[in-house]
């Protein structure tokens, strides 16, 4: 037997444990809100001894964190790849295709959980916004403010807009998450044409459009 079986299982039970916490941790976030939260119930949901969360994680809000990491940096990294692969794409189809991404990596997926709980309990905890800030919205941003200087002429307002307010190319999929957290069971959103609405407001009505 090779020498290294024995550590190899014990990394991979590490990992395993490491990952219930952080699927459990997110079903309760989920259900309770951050604040309600307590270590004692992740733990037993994810059939761990309270203990060995600190084996991995400082504090809750260092849980939380690194949940956000896991979900949303393979996001950002597909994002990053299709604007430096695609990047001599038309302005248009590239921006349709970004947003495309985000809808179909985010909505419908367990990704919206998150994003409710940084909306709903960012401001009563500052380190979990400022967090999501740095590690999500800002590197979004800068994605989209640079295909907008780098794909548009000097003079478009599309330019401007997205350059100064790149919010505007993904505020759609908040309001969708938003919505269907609040109203869909009183007036369902019917978000793939609320998308492919944002891309004749925001890349005009000659744009090509397809809804996936």
């Amino acid at each position: 037997m090779p020498a290294d079986v024995t550590p190899n299982r014990r990394q991979e039970a590490s990992r395993q444990r490491r990952q219930a916490i952080l699927d459990a941790a997110l079903d309760v976030f989920a259900a309770n809100g951050f604040a309600a939260t307590r270590l004692d119930e992740i733990a037993e949901k994810a059939g761990v001894a309270k203990g060995t969360i600190y084996l991995f994680f400082k504090d809750k809000e260092d849980l939380f964190e690194q949940i956000v990491l896991g979900a949303v940096s393979p996001v950002l990294a597909t994002v990053s790849t299709v604007a430096e692969q695609e990047g001599d794409q038309p302005f248009d189809a590239l921006l349709s295709r970004l947003i495309d991404v985000f809808r179909r990596e985010i909505l419908g997926t367990r990704r919206t959980e998150i994003i409710r709980l940084v909306i709903s309990e960012g401001a009563r905890f500052p380190r979990i916004a400022e967090f999501y800030h740095r590690e999500v919205i800002v590197r979004g941003c800068a994605i989209i403010r640079a295909l907008a200087e780098r794909g548009l002429p000097a003079g478009d307002p599309r330019r401007e807009a997205l350059t100064k307010y790149p919010q505007l190319a993904i505020a759609p999929m908040l309001l969708a998450i938003i919505w269907d957290g609040l109203f869909a069971r009183i007036e369902p959103l019917d978000v793939a044409d609320l998308m492919a609405a944002h891309r004749t407001l925001l890349l005009g009505a000659h744009s090509e459009e397809t809804k996936s």
